[in-house]
């Protein structure tokens, strides 16, 4: 991971996330950065739906993900989120996902993503909704 601390989230592989070889689906891994940044926002003191009910998203406008090793059926797996950068227009967060019993790295990867109004034009987070951006800039900074 990172220099920066992170937030953590387990989880565990259920069979309809895998192929017939019981190996996880290349898309799921985008799920579970979802699972880490909706519950690392979620620990910042706010929710994705506090979020959308004072009329700002935060869509995606990149991923990235480096496969290091596959996810198996029934491994628990633990998402490690952390901010790579913020400012009051964008957001971006660094992902590793590694098998909890032997702490293997199985993906690394990264998402883009720009705060919006509901009609989705930019806007600056810092100003719409101080209170937030304070709390992810006191998030970013510390970790």
């Amino acid at each position: 991971m990172k220099t920066k601390p992170y937030y953590t989230h387990r989880l565990r592989v259920r069979y309809a996330e895998t192929d017939q070889m019981k190996i996880v689906y290349h898309a799921n891994y985008l799920s579970w950065f979802e699972v880490g940044r909706t519950e690392y926002i979620r620990e910042s003191g706010y929710s994705y739906r506090d979020i959308e009910e004072k009329g700002f998203m935060l869509p995606l406008t990149n991923a990235s993900l480096i496969f290091h090793s596959p996810a198996l059926y029934d491994d628990e797996i633990e998402v490690r989120t952390s901010i790579e950068n913020l400012s009051p227009v964008r957001l971006d967060f660094y992902y590793e996902i590694y098998r909890v019993a032997e702490q293997k790295l199985l993906v690394s990867g990264k998402t883009e993503h720009v705060f919006t109004n509901m009609e989705l034009k930019p806007i600056r987070l810092s100003k719409m909704f101080p209170e937030l951006y304070s709390c992810l800039q006191k998030e970013y900074e510390s970790r």
